[in-house]
């Protein structure tokens, strides 16, 4: 059966509702409290989760652009001292893990090295991500894989030969593989969300999911019909902020209407058996003629 249980129970998988992350990922711009408003608009949305991203900017950031000058709101600086100033440390994630612990919603992080790994592990979170610009990095899929947690492997910019070796390297226990194009905003055209059909065929032990860079709501909404297992969207409080996700991200209103559509979907969706239904009946006896040889 396509299915995946977290640490805390939850189930991801057919049968089970879509499994929705709001991702942070460095929305919050380097700042706690923005991050906790973000959770409590994901919490008000109906979201599963949050997601948070994590590097070490002198692994994450070629050295040729270290001190490539930046104009930033804080003023103007070096690339590498901005990156650091957008990184959460221990203390800041500590906040971070209790906040969502109180408001109930799940939480978890991209790692894009492997000392970002070793930092995430003492908050024992539910999954870890894999970008799509990781899908290529074996030692850091490794390193990940050994934790024996989750892992949900994103896809852009991949070819399918490459999804395959990489696939067959982690094997299909723990995993869970979303599909995705790495264009922000991407254009509908990009999309090809029928490759959440091709995975599931591909892959039907595997719970498959989306993980959405355009603009608008209707896509990830055809996700879900199309079989995604889970939904990940950039999240923002204002999609006018400095930075650069926002302008690919929902707001917390569209996040509010993107659940609501998902869970009105996975009801109409029903089980595929057809059958007449008791607020019928009446219609039946005023609107039908029937001449058929039963």
């Amino acid at each position: 059966m396509r299915k995946i249980q977290l640490k805390n129970g939850k189930l991801i998988g057919d049968g089970y509702p879509t499994y929705i992350i709001a991702e942070i990922g460095i929305n919050h711009n380097g700042s706690v409290e923005i991050a906790k408003k973000l959770i409590d608009a994901a919490v008000a949305a109906g979201c599963d989760a949050v997601k948070f991203q994590k590097r070490t900017p002198e692994i994450c950031v070629p050295k040729d652009q270290w001190d490539k000058i930046r104009e930033t709101p804080w003023g103007t600086m070096t690339y590498i001292e901005y990156k650091h100033k957008i990184e959460f440390g221990a203390e800041e994630y500590a906040q971070i893990d209790a906040y969502c612990k109180e408001k109930n919603i799940d939480w978890f992080a991209s790692c894009w090295d492997e000392p970002s790994v070793d930092f995430m592990e003492p908050f024992n979170p539910v999954m870890y991500k894999m970008a799509s610009a990781s899908l290529t990095d074996l030692p850091l899929l490794d390193k990940v894989k050994a934790t024996g947690k989750p892992i949900m492997l994103s896809t852009g910019m991949s070819t399918m030969e490459e999804i395959t070796t990489v696939v067959n390297h982690l094997g299909l226990d723990h995993l869970m593989i979303a599909h995705s194009t790495s264009a922000y905003p991407c254009d509908p055209k990009e999309l090809n969300l029928r490759m959440i059909e091709t995975l599931r065929k591909l892959y039907p032990t595997v719970p498959i999911g989306y993980s959405g860079h355009e603009t608008g709501l209707a896509t990830t909404e055809a996700a879900v019909a199309l079989g995604a297992n889970f939904i990940e969207r950039h999240f923002t409080l204002d999609r006018a902020m400095w930075g650069s996700d926002h302008a690919a991200s929902v707001e917390p209103e569209g996040m509010k209407r993107l659940v609501r559509n998902i869970r009105d979907i996975e009801v109409a969706l029903g089980d595929g058996i057809k059958k007449v239904y008791e607020s019928e009946l009446e219609p039946i006896k005023r609107l039908r003629r029937v001449f058929l040889n039963q």
